[in-house]
C-alpha cells in the first residue's frame, strides 16, 4: 500500500483526505491518504523517518514557509515563492517540495478577471499569500498586502484601510484563516462599503461555501470565487508531481 498524507495544524476539516480517497477509489489505486495533524513542525522529521512507505505530502496551514528547511531541494517555482504545499518523497528518501497552489489560483480566477482588476489587495502574509503574489506577478496585476500590523513590504495594516482605497483595488484576496468553519461569523476587519460591483473577491478559504467575507462583498455586488476550485485544480497538479514517482 502506497501512502500520502497532509501536513498541518488542526486539520480535521480538510478537503484533501475525502478528494483523494474518492479519487484513488474511482481510479482503482492501492493508495490512502491521511491527515497528519502536527502541533509543532519539529513532529515531521521523526513522521518521516518512522513511516518510509510515504511517497508525498500536501502541506497546509501553518507550515508552508516552516517546512522549508526540513526539505533536501525545492522546485524552481517554490524556491521562487518562498512557500511549499506539495512534497515528494524519493526511494532514497529525499524530500523535493513544490508550489501547486500558484498553478490552483491561476486556473481558479483567470476566468473571471476583466480590464479594470488590475489592481488586488492581499489580506494576510502567511505562506499562502506568498504563491497569490507570485501568480499575481504572471498575471500583471498590481498587489499590495494588508496585515495586522507594520512590516517590511506591508503597504496597508488593516486600521488604516478606508472605502476609498478599497475602491480603488478591484482584486481582494483573502489568505487569512479567518471565517473558516466552525469560525463562520468572523472576516477580515476591512471597510466593505468601498465594494462596488467592479469588485472580484476571492477567499482561499472552502469551508463554508460562502465565508462572511464573500456574503458581505456579494451584498455590495461584488462578484465573488471561493477557494474550493482552487484547491481541485492544486491537488490534481500534486497528484501529477506524485506520479513522476512510480
Amino acid at each position: 500500500m502506497i501512502r500520502l498524507g497532509l501536513i498541518g495544524k488542526n486539520i480535521s476539516y480538510s478537503f484533501s483526505k475525502e478528494y483523494f480517497a474518492k479519487k484513488f477509489k474511482s481510479e482503482k489505486r492501492p493508495f490512502t491518504y491521511e491527515n497528519f495533524d502536527m502541533q509543532d513542525i519539529s513532529e515531521f522529521k521523526p513522521l518521516v523517518e518512522h513511516n518510509i512507505d510515504i511517497i508525498g505530502f500536501n502541506v497546509t496551514i501553518p507550515y508552508k514557509e516552516a517546512i522549508i528547511p526540513y526539505l533536501d531541494k525545492l522546485d524552481k517555482k517554490a524556491k521562487k515563492i518562498g512557500a511549499v504545499n506539495t512534497i515528494t518523497v524519493s526511494f532514497g528518501g529525499k524530500l523535493k517540495g513544490y508550489n501547486t497552489d500558484c498553478y490552483g489560483f491561476k486556473k481558479s480566477i483567470k476566468p473571471y478577471l476583466k480590464k479594470h482588476h488590475n489592481k488586488a489587495l492581499i489580506l494576510g502574509t502567511g505562506g499562502a499569500s506568498k504563491a497569490i503574489a507570485y501568480t499575481l506577478k504572471k498575471l500583471k496585476i498590481e498587489f499590495d498586502y494588508v496585515s495586522r500590523s507594520n512590516k517590511p513590504g506591508v503597504k496597508f495594516t488593516y486600521d488604516t484601510l478606508t472605502p476609498d482605497i478599497i475602491a480603488d483595488y478591484k482584486v481582494i484576496i483573502n489568505c487569512t484563516p479567518q471565517g473558516t468553519y466552525p469560525h463562520v461569523d468572523e472576516c477580515p476587519d476591512i471597510p466593505y462599503n468601498g465594494i462596488t460591483n467592479k469588485h472580484l473577491l476571492f477567499d482561499l478559504i472552502y469551508n463554508p461555501e460562502e465565508t462572511k467575507f464573500l456574503k458581505t462583498g456579494r451584498l455590495n455586488g461584488a462578484q465573488t470565487i471561493n477557494g474550493y476550485q482552487m484547491l481541485v485544480f492544486q491537488a490534481e497538479k500534486a497528484w501529477r508531481i506524485w506520479n513522476t514517482l512510480f
